[in-house]
């Protein structure tokens, strides 16, 4: 008997949303080519804002004139405190649109970065086997587009290397994505909350010998970007572009609003936030990302220690096979959650880290699809409320703790062997 018309339409849509349909392939390039037409109205319509724009072009100014005291380098809204790829990539727009002054071109540039970002994300996503009916998720965040669009943040450059890092990582192409990522990290040092993650992604999936060399040259990199610099005033560089004591204001934050000012600015605040982001850290190192090693954490110290390898030839083999995709995925994604959650002062402009990367993480949690979307919707409220209050930093603290919770939780099987999961399948280990 052929069921109702109603019966089969809401089968024909619940199979395209999960991935089961012919057609489900053209729904990122649909939401990709939405969001095209999406940021290209943004830009005729919205006025921009003007934020950090003005600042970076007249730091870079100064640089393209001659100056190389990291030091002395100042704009509208203070000092230099970025990594020199964040003066390359500048530098670029500040050509690319008349010293800055066509701020109209310097969107239409962004809306491709934002673009590019997108169109990584996903296929991150896809080859991580993400259903389809998460997709709609990353397109429709305002505060994403007015980062990327409105504002010309060099966030958005520093996720977008965030992600291509991730991206390749995938697709085991280990140089290309320790490339990106330090090119990312060289933009913005916010990218160093990912770094343990990185370092156990490359250690499992290319072996010590490897990840040492690519370590090395991850660190090269930023010393060559650096070098006009670094030859000038070491130390006012170093402390300029890696300062990790910077202060925050109060009036800004949009996380921890609501603890109070005299709370926010006190030494004990911040030293429980750093307590509980290393203890969080080793939680998820510990019984999580280290899971695929399958051995304690102390016969995995102890030969690092000594400069050798903790894994035979064999052992090694079967790591980097269990290093799938969406293992890499996730465990950069959850060590880039837990240093949002516990960092003491978050910007607008940090959104986008999270944009892209919390319906992943709610998806790998297994979480309901409903609770994916409530989630995503209130934190996506929060970010958009401005000025922040105590409400709504105490959402955007409470929808993160929770997403760190629920994927610690929810997605052990993503950090287990491939072998557990086949035997429990009653199959074979499937290698991606």
């Amino acid at each position: 008997m052929t069921p109702p018309a109603p019966l089969r339409l809401l089968n024909h849509a619940r199979a395209l949303a999960t991935g089961q349909h012919a057609l489900s392939a053209l729904i990122p390039p649909a939401l990709l080519l939405l969001d095209a037409l999406l940021c290209a109205l943004v830009i005729r319509t919205v006025p921009y804002t003007e934020i950090d724009w003005a600042a970076y072009m007249q730091q870079v100014a100064q640089i393209a004139a001659g100056e190389r005291d990291y030091t002395a380098v100042k704009g509208g809204t203070g000092p230099l405190v970025y990594p020199a790829a964040h003066v390359h990539v500048y530098t670029a727009l500040y050509h690319l649109t008349k010293g800055g002054r066509d701020v109209r071109a310097a969107q239409w540039v962004f809306a491709g970065v934002y673009l590019a970002g997108l169109a990584v994300v996903m296929a991150c996503y896809w080859r991580a086997k993400v259903p389809p009916y998460v997709f709609p998720l990353l397109v429709f965040s305002k505060r994403l587009h007015s980062i990327f669009v409105l504002r010309c943040f060099n966030d958005g450059v520093a996720v977008l290397f965030l992600w291509l890092a991730i991206f390749f990582f995938q697709r085991r192409s280990w140089a290309v994505g320790a490339l990106m990522y330090t090119w990312g990290l060289g933009i913005k040092m916010s990218l160093l909350l990912v770094l343990p993650a990185v370092g156990i992604v490359l250690l499992l999936g290319s072996g010590l010998a490897t990840s040492l060399r690519l370590a090395a040259m991850m660190g090269l990199v930023q010393v060559l970007i650096a070098v006009p610099f670094l030859a000038h005033n070491p130390g006012g560089y170093l402390g300029r572009a890696f300062e990790l004591s910077r202060q925050f204001l109060f009036e800004w934050t949009v996380n921890w609003r609501f603890v109070g000012e005299d709370v926010f600015l006190s030494r004990g605040f911040a030293l429980g936030l750093l307590g509980l982001h290393v203890a969080v850290l080793v939680g998820f190192v510990t019984t999580r990302w280290l899971r695929p090693a399958r051995k304690p954490l102390s016969q995995l110290v102890v030969p690092l220690v000594f400069g050798r390898s903790p894994f035979t030839q064999q052992e090694q083999r079967r790591i980097s096979r269990d290093t799938s995709p969406g293992f890499i995925t996730t465990t950069i994604l959850s060590a880039n959650a837990i240093g949002l959650l516990f960092a003491r002062s978050l910007h607008y402009q940090f959104y986008a880290y999270l944009a892209w990367a919390t319906p992943f993480l709610l998806w790998r949690s297994g979480v309901h699809p409903v609770l994916q979307y409530v989630l995503w919707g209130v934190q996506e409220w929060a970010w958009n409320v401005y000025p922040s209050t105590p409400v709504s930093s105490g959402v955007v603290v409470g929808v993160q703790a929770l997403t760190v919770a629920v994927v610690w939780r929810g997605a052990r099987e993503e950090w287990g062997a491939q072998e557990s999961r086949a035997k429990r399948r009653g199959g074979k280990a499937v290698i991606e």
